[in-house]
């Protein structure tokens, strides 16, 4: 391995972090897929907003982004496209990231997303290993994104459910990452396609420890254990608990619709951070502070015989 390689493909971390200096590292990351919302400016802020998220999970801060889109060359207006790479802009003109490029291919299903490099300290670096048994996991945001926009697209829910979640989708993890970065994270990973309890698995194996978490404690979007009853799950979600099932125990006594939102894949979900139970008690009124409702879903514990997450 390249020795200013600080963070690459050993790990399932969020993104690749090389060192250029000796007090400066690149992050760079990747992420595009298909709309998950009708409206292309939402679409492509909730794009961005993903995109930019693998950054502030390594505890950096992005600085340039280019475009990556695929469009159909007949049968969608441009105007579509404009619009998407608009509320791309948006987004990362709010982050105070320069859209410096991109590429367009044509293909029959749009997608659109980033590539992002950013800046990190190479002490400061957060990896998703290094949970310590007795930390705390804090979450920043609620959970049924999957769900929530899989109703969208079968024509149920609520406006107000769908709203709740366009914006958590589309909110930025900058400001929880950076109220983060003032304490001793033992581990950080933002939570998307492998859902909840999928990078939990992620941590808890990297770590060599068990992450738990408490069922009542996961925060939930408006509507997403009812829509998640009424069976709008995603294909992602059913992958997920195929791919979990010999490392995942869920006590049988918890209701399906609630065990649903933990295995549901996320939009640019919100981080997920072991630290001391001090530290954490401290970072969640930080947090609230600066406007991010973060909670406390669980604990690390000692590795043991058994499963690597549990869900009680």
């Amino acid at each position: 391995m390249h020795p200013d390689l600080l963070v690459g493909t050993s790990t399932a971390d969020d993104a690749g972090v090389f060192r250029i200096a000796p007090d400066l590292a690149l992050v760079q990351t990747v992420d595009f897929f298909t709309p998950i919302v009708d409206d292309p400016f939402e679409f492509g802020t909730i794009a961005a907003a993903n995109a930019l998220s693998d950054v502030y999970a390594m505890g950096g801060e992005p600085r340039t982004a280019l475009n990556i889109a695929c469009f159909p060359q007949q049968g969608v207006p441009l105007e579509v496209l404009r619009e998407i790479l608009r509320g791309g802009l948006a987004k990362a003109e709010e982050a105070g990231v320069v859209v410096v490029g991109g590429h367009t291919v044509v293909d029959d299903e749009i997608k659109f997303g980033m590539a992002v490099t950013g800046f990190v300290h190479p002490d400061r670096i957060l990896r998703n290993v290094g949970a310590r048994p007795g930390d705390a996991l804090v979450l920043t945001k609620p959970l049924g994104t999957g769900i929530v926009a899989t109703a969208i697209k079968h024509g149920a829910g609520t406006a107000a459910e769908h709203a709740a979640a366009v914006a958590t989708m589309a909110a930025l993890n900058g400001p929880a990452a950076r109220v983060l970065g003032a304490f001793a994270v033992h581990a950080c990973t933002d939570v998307t396609g492998f859902g909840l309890l999928g990078h939990a698995y992620e941590m808890a194996h990297g770590s060599d420890a068990r992450l738990a978490f408490t069922a009542e404690r996961l925060p939930l979007l408006p509507g997403a254990r009812r829509l998640a009853a009424e069976g709008h799950l995603t294909g992602g979600c059913r992958r997920n608990r195929d791919w979990l099932a010999d490392k995942v125990r869920v006590a049988p006594r918890l209701p399906a619709d609630l065990v649903e939102a933990a295995f549901d894949p996320q939009t640019s979900g919100g981080l997920l951070a072991a630290l001391s139970e001090t530290d954490a008690a401290r970072a969640l009124a930080a947090l609230a502070a600066a406007g991010v409702a973060a909670v406390v879903v669980g604990s690390v514990e000692a590795r043991a015989a058994g499963p690597w997450v549990e869900l009680r």
